[in-house]
């Protein structure tokens, strides 16, 4: 009656509101959120050298100067005095070429921020995964809380069945010690059920990110709908798959840092402009009392760095067996992925065919309950017969509900591998 009681009131949290929830409130796909943010501002123009660079710089000083000029007039005393010099200038650079380097370090940076979205994609994947597994515990813990408390209900009426049966004449005093001891297991059973599901609702609030005590009760009806065969399934990973996706956005990386390694073969061209002034004022000057300058200045600076000890070549070599790593580590993730993908269809299929086991399973448990709880009635047969025949119909329905939920794991587990997963 507690459990009943308690959720009655409650509004049921459906999976897709449980997944919303977790998209924006999620700790883990926040982080990968500020990912994405972080790569995208590296990846911004500002970073990549495509744009020229403008400085201004200006100085000036003072001076306090006595002594003695010597000339071919004679000599020359003066009094200390203030002397002043200055400059400022104004000027821009840019870098018309450096060999490609600038161009594939920014594919570099670009490609690492679609790497990022990725490995977002992948958090986001998994979280859902989580989150689903996590639903589904809280569903299976929830219907055994509705087992439990009927397989506890018909204990209390047994045992009440007994005290009657001894009164009259027509039971023994161990058939009621016998149905106190089922009473006792049930209601623990169902007290250490009702624990294990209010962790997991506390599992799955700590996935939505929402407070940890937060109650609901969630939608115990499954439906399945993969309408794909193994050959379907494979393409989609192959076209897909976030790991394969990730392999292939890595492997591009290592061509782009080969091909940014060999610009150290190149010449730098550069281009400047500026604008300065100075100027210089000292009265105990023995021929120049002061003067000043200023005007504009364009230049260009051509480098070629003919041999730099090894360096590049050095570089080049490492980048061609990064390159070469990154295509054996693609074919290997590729046939690993098929690989799960089979797997994890194969154990879908066997899922299926062991829930339409336990459905048939608990059909006959709950006949065979029926039948037994006629002929208990009627004297037929004993209590420990009939306990028995409870505890098979228990068992059955506890089955049937983990095979339920085991089998929509398992299908969603095939949908991740192939990258159809986010689609729902």
């Amino acid at each position: 009656m507690i459990f009943g009681g308690g959720v009655s009131a409650q509004e049921i949290l459906t999976r897709d509101e449980a997944m919303k929830l977790a998209l924006q409130h999620n700790y883990e796909i926040q982080v990968a959120d500020k990912n994405i943010e972080s790569a995208q501002n590296n990846a911004s123009i500002y970073n990549t050298g495509f744009l020229p660079t403008a400085s201004v710089s200006g100085a000036g000083q003072i001076s306090y100067n006595a002594g003695k000029n010597q000339t071919i007039q004679g000599d020359q005393i003066f009094d200390a005095s203030e002397a002043y010099t200055y400059n400022a200038s104004v000027g821009v650079n840019y870098v018309i070429f450096n060999g490609f380097g600038r161009m594939y370090n920014y594919k570099q940076l670009l490609e690492q921020h679609y790497l990022t979205k990725l490995q977002a994609k992948q958090i986001i994947e998994n979280t859902m995964l989580q989150l689903s597994s996590s639903y589904f515990e809280v569903a299976q813990l929830s219907e055994n809380i509705g087992i439990l408390q009927n397989a506890l209900e018909i204990s209390k009426t047994r045992l009440i069945r007994a005290q009657y049966g001894y009164e009259y004449g027509q039971g023994t005093q161990l058939d009621i010690l016998n149905a106190e001891v089922d009473v006792n297991n049930d209601s623990i059973n169902l007290l250490n059920t009702g624990q294990q599901l209010a962790n997991a609702k506390r599992n799955l609030n700590l996935i939505m990110g929402r407070i940890l005590d937060t109650d609901f009760m969630v939608d115990t009806n499954v439906i399945f709908h993969l309408a794909l065969n193994t050959d379907e399934i494979t393409a989609y990973a192959l076209e897909r798959n976030i790991q394969i996706e990730q392999t292939q956005s890595q492997l591009r990386n290592s061509e782009f840092a080969l091909k940014a390694g060999r610009a150290g073969w190149f010449p730098s061209l550069s281009a400047n402009a500026d604008y300065s002034y100075s100027g210089i004022q000292n009265p105990n000057g023995a021929f120049l009392l002061g003067n000043h300058s200023y005007g504009p200045q364009v230049g260009l600076n051509l480098s070629w760095n003919i041999f730099d000890g090894g360096i590049t070549k050095t570089q080049t070599q490492s980048a061609k067996i990064a390159l070469e790593t990154q295509k054996i580590q693609q074919e290997q993730t590729t046939y690993s992925v098929q690989r799960d993908v089979l797997n994890a269809y194969a154990t879908y299929e066997n899922a299926l065919f062991v829930l339409k086991a336990q459905e048939a399973n608990l059909k006959t448990a709950k006949h065979n309950f029926e039948r037994t709880d006629e002929m208990y009635k009627q004297g037929q047969i004993t209590s420990i017969e009939f306990r028995q025949a409870q505890l098979n119909q228990l068992n059955a329905q506890s089955s049937y509900s983990q095979a339920k939920y085991s089998a929509k794991n398992a299908e969603l587990q095939v949908k991740q591998l192939a990258g159809v997963l986010l689609e729902e």
